[in-house]
């Protein structure tokens, strides 16, 4: 497998992968909301964050992730939020997702992040053994959220 940060060329592949992490979550945004995302990642990755994608050794993509970037004030320092982590289902099982969160970590302590946070749904248990697996402590926060 093959991890790079997403750029212009690669959104004709992450764009399915993207439509499957948002069905699976039983969301509706357009292709071209979608795209829109990945090309302000793509213009200011310094400020907005990166997508990287997962790529088998024929170039087929089979993964993405997402993180943006924000601050924390009780820690003081910057954060990395991985908002977005998606195998392929032929892809799953084979320590990809694994990797992915390993190369956002990497990205977000060069970037200067003192942690990489995520959430995932209370009945997504598949993700939750990959976490758990691989260390991610278990956070007491509810979420709330407002439309604006």
């Amino acid at each position: 497998m093959d991890i790079a940060v997403v750029g212009e060329t690669d959104l004709r592949d992450l764009l399915p992968l993207m439509r499957g992490y948002c069905d699976f979550y039983h969301a509706r945004p357009g292709d071209d909301d979608l795209l829109a995302l990945s090309r302000a990642l793509i213009a200011d990755p310094d400020r907005e964050g990166f997508q990287l994608l997962a790529r088998r050794d024929d170039g087929r993509g089979v993964g993405f992730a997402t993180v943006y970037w924000s601050w924390s004030t009780l820690a003081a320092a910057r954060q990395a939020i991985l908002n977005d982590l998606f195998v392929h289902p032929d892809a799953r099982g084979t320590g990809l997702a694994e990797a992915l969160i390993e190369e956002c970590r990497v990205r977000a302590r060069l970037h200067g992040a003192a942690s990489l946070n995520w959430q995932t749904a209370k009945d997504n248990i598949a993700a939750q053994k990959v976490y758990d697996r691989i260390g991610g402590v278990r956070k007491e926060w509810l979420d709330y959220s407002l439309d604006v």
